[in-house]
């Protein structure tokens, strides 16, 4: 199902960005869809929800790949729609951020994307969206930066330690929320 959930989303990304100007702000709304459906389709987010949310914005991604877009501007509004979506069907945003965060960069490393630029914009985007459906932007950080990191991990070599300094010297990201996520990945 995650897989087919993928492939939807990358279809769908690549339709909706074919012949429009603004591919950001299509590429936020495809996603906001996708994850409204997706979620409506498997009930809450629990942790089958948040990888429903994984594999909607890791599909996004590649989607993005495919027609041509900076994965790292287009990771920023794929978080965005992942928070919107997550809102609107009244689930824990929180969570979908985790998720979001976690295909994002999944895809990122799947298709050659730069994964530390990839996360700064990923975390960026949930810091901007979070706020605007009453979600703490510290707690949205922490949870953007999880995801970034439950997926660095699995891509081996020095990509945690690149992802890592990336999202410290992001000046846009509020650094002590980037150290106490950073802080309580180290504890896991």
């Amino acid at each position: 199902m995650l897989k087919e959930l993928i492939n939807e989303t990358t279809d769908a990304v690549v339709a909706a960005t074919k012949g429009v100007d603004d591919i950001l702000d299509a590429v936020t709304g495809t996603v906001k869809s996708q994850v409204v459906n997706a979620l409506k389709s498997s009930g809450e987010i629990s942790n089958t929800g948040v990888e429903v949310v994984a594999s909607v914005a890791n599909g996004a991604i590649k989607g993005a790949g495919q027609v041509g877009v900076s994965l790292t501007d287009v990771a920023s509004g794929t978080m965005s729609g992942v928070i919107n979506g997550a809102n609107e069907v009244g689930g824990d945003v929180i969570s979908a951020i985790h998720g979001g965060a976690k295909g994002i960069m999944q895809a990122a490393a799947e298709t050659g994307g730069d994964i530390s630029a990839v996360a700064v914009s990923a975390v960026e985007g949930a810091a901007k969206s979070a706020g605007k459906v009453g979600v703490s932007t510290a707690e949205a950080v922490k949870a953007a930066v999880g995801g970034t990191l439950d997926a660095t991990t699995s891509i081996g070599g020095d990509a945690v330690q690149k992802v890592r300094g990336a999202l410290l010297s992001a000046a846009a990201l509020p650094r002590d929320a980037v150290e106490s996520a950073l802080r309580g990945s180290e504890k896991k």
